[in-house]
């Protein structure tokens, strides 16, 4: 792996784990020294970051993490509304059948995986990703899921701010499982109202301060 993507690759992965909190400064030297590379890579890497709206420059101090609040989030939510949905309906057109209900069965039962005993919700927040990646593979539309993968950066960065609630997970699992059965269903029409659905319920008890989106 070349220095440049190594250095982005390891400042991504801090910021949005908030390792590297919002307001952080990014100070090359540092970095450099932290990371075991020349100030050109972190340089590269800062531009990368910056370009996406993980860092931001900020006056009299450089490049630092930026920031994020709920009071944007319902903008970050319109967006996603419409690439979701989009995706969806691409993915039930285009689906594997047997993909989905196999998610369809996993999600169902995924409320065995929300409990105490993992408090970071690991393994329902891998099975949603893993429905997150079917529908962007069965979409078949790359730019698409470039789009998908740039906003979810972001989306990880914002459940930090919100309390994490288990009844709303569950809630969250099943909208997750109707809209794997939607697409294996072959229902474009259902998938993308299902969808609708899921985000609107996420929005809101996001706003509330009480789940994850």
């Amino acid at each position: 792996m070349r220095a440049g993507e190594k250095a982005y690759a390891t400042l991504r992965s801090d910021i949005v784990s908030w390792k590297l909190p919002p307001g952080t400064v990014l100070a090359e030297v540092e970095l450099s020294e932290r990371l075991g590379v020349s100030r050109t890579p972190v340089r590269e890497a800062l531009a990368r970051l910056t370009a996406e709206g993980l860092a931001e420059p900020q006056s009299g101090r450089g490049t630092v993490v930026s920031g994020i609040s709920l009071d944007r989030v319902e903008e970050l939510f319109e967006l996603r509304s419409a690439l979701e949905c989009r995706a969806a309906e691409l993915a039930a057109r285009n689906r594997d059948p047997e993909v989905f209900l196999e998610l369809h069965r996993l999600l169902g039962d995924a409320g065995r995986l929300i409990t105490e005993a993992d408090p970071t919700r690991h393994d329902y927040y891998r099975l949603a990703g893993d429905l997150d990646a079917a529908i962007d593979t069965a979409a078949g539309n790359h730019y698409l899921a470039q789009a998908l993968k740039s906003l979810r950066v972001h989306l990880v960065r914002v459940r930090r701010l919100s309390k994490d609630n288990p009844a709303r997970l569950r809630d969250a699992a099943r909208e997750h499982a109707d809209i794997a059965r939607a697409i294996a269903n072959g229902n474009a029409t259902v998938a993308s109202a299902a969808t609708t659905v899921h985000l609107d319920n996420s929005l809101r008890h996001l706003l509330e301060g009480g789940a994850t989106p």
